[in-house]
């Protein structure tokens, strides 16, 4: 669905497009004297142009258009006293959502493209329009919300694609091409410059790494390709700051590095895995930074370091105050979680922190955080249920807990009382912010086992025999 809106005061993630906008077109009087054109060349030298090498990105970037069947609540219709007299029939109501976005061919033997998640979350049906005219229809290979990256397959020969950028790294001040769908207009080219790298703190996403651009980036162009002068893919175009829903400028896009990333993990395992640290962490409060000897009060305080961790294994201690990871400065609890749900598992990374006021640095490998776990693995009381962990965006917004995922029908974990959706708070009267919290507590093998369960906007306990 092209892409959604999710307005905060600043952020627009380039909201989903309906075909049925309407276009305010402009008549301008036609010119009494034609506009004398620009020579070839100048001095002997061709005028530059990008028309070269738009030439060989156009046909990797894709149009999508996508359909989501969304049901209508109607209460008069859900009353039998009103279906009876108004002869209203019990079939539900449905009403057919279109929308549109863009999408990047990179690969093009496989016919693999990169969109947003935003764009064809909870679709229906989506079909894609290359750059030739041909529409396919496309299959769903999987997304992940936390970094808004989406990855289709489609079935057609002859394709064309984008290569990942390679060489020196991206700077400030590149210059850079949006390539997109625009207001459904049609492929349309805008061109500008790298502003910023590294750009998180936007409302909506879990994990944010974007590069700022001002090429101009609208509704329609989520998904699309930021290229540089090479023509090699760099970003695909994600969102844009605007306090009236326009464009101003300002527009932001996902690294390819790690939408890349994404895609090889979706295609690998169906999800992605992220790593963890071990810790826990709080803000630096100006008090604390007094107790801690620390000089600023930026970085992230340790308050508890898991057993069995990277953490743990490397040293780290309560108390100690982390400034960077893998040479990215933190200044708070989320910025720590960002950088860590950012970093690829196994691989070393560098930490640095402060302790007792010294500044120290220790190099970690991350280990692959738990996405879910059998009720059977952690006692035998909770044997038929599966529980993951919340959405990291739940997280970032306060809520704290697992989720019991399934429950098999007639078995123990059933009979105890556990639904499929209830909310796992605390154990025993233990709380419980993580799976591996859940782990640690089942594994002193309790004689009395009481989960703290939240089931809609009923809350109590759940005693398990």
């Amino acid at each position: 669905m092209h892409a959604r809106s999710i307005r905060s005061p600043r952020f627009v993630w380039m909201p989903r497009l309906a075909l049925t906008a309407a276009l305010a077109v402009a008549a301008f009087a036609p010119l009494q004297q034609a506009t004398a054109s620009l020579p070839p060349m100048v001095d002997g030298q061709a005028l530059p142009s990008l028309a070269p090498m738009l030439e060989n990105v156009t046909p990797a970037v894709v149009n999508i258009h996508s359909k989501t069947v969304v049901r209508v609540r109607n209460p008069l219709a859900e009353d039998p006293f009103y279906r009876h007299f108004f002869g209203l029939p019990m079939v539900p109501q449905e009403r057919v959502q279109q929308s549109l976005g863009s999408g990047v061919i990179v690969d093009a033997e496989r016919g693999l493209v990169l969109t947003n998640n935003h764009v064809i979350e909870g679709a229906d049906d989506i079909s894609v329009t290359l750059a030739d005219g041909r529409t396919v229809t496309a299959e769903f290979v999987g997304s992940d919300p936390d970094t808004d990256v989406g990855v289709l397959r489609i079935p057609a020969e002859n394709l064309a694609e984008l290569p990942l950028a390679t060489g020196p790294g991206l700077r400030v001040g590149d210059f850079v091409v949006a390539v997109g769908n625009p207001f459904g207009l049609g492929q349309t080219v805008t061109s500008g410059i790298v502003s910023a790298l590294g750009r998180s703190g936007l409302q909506g996403l879990a994990y944010q790494n974007f590069i700022q651009t001002d090429a101009s980036i609208n509704p329609g162009n989520s998904g699309g390709a930021l290229v540089n002068l090479r023509g090699e893919l760099i970003g695909i175009n994600t969102a844009i700051f605007s306090p009236s829903g326009g464009n101003v400028g300002i527009g932001f896009a996902i690294p390819a590095e790690l939408a890349s990333e994404i895609m090889r993990q979706l295609l690998d395992g169906g999800r992605v895995q992220r790593g963890s640290l071990g810790l826990e962490t709080q803000a630096i409060t100006p008090q604390l930074a007094a107790m801690l000897d620390v000089a600023s009060a930026r970085g992230a305080v340790v308050t508890r370091v898991r057993p069995g961790s990277p953490a743990q294994a490397a040293g780290l201690q309560p108390g100690d105050v982390i400034t960077a990871v893998a040479q990215q400065p933190v200044d708070s609890p989320q910025t720590l979680a960002n950088r860590e749900g950012l970093l690829p598992v196994g691989e070393p990374v560098t930490l640095e922190f402060l302790r007792g006021g010294r500044s120290q640095r220790i190099e970690l490998t991350l280990k692959a955080r738990l996405s879910k776990l059998l009720g059977a693995t952690l006692d035998p009381r909770l044997d038929g249920a599966e529980f993951a962990e919340l959405p990291e965006r739940l997280r970032r917004q306060g809520v704290s807990g697992i989720v019991v995922e399934r429950v098999a029908d007639g078995s123990r974990a059933a009979r105890n009382g556990l639904a499929a959706g209830d909310f796992i708070s605390g154990f025993n009267r233990s709380r419980v912010d993580s799976l591996e919290t859940l782990a640690e507590l089942s594994a002193e093998q309790p004689q009395q086992l009481i989960l703290s369960v939240v089931r809609g906007r009923r809350s109590g306990v759940v005693e398990m025999q």
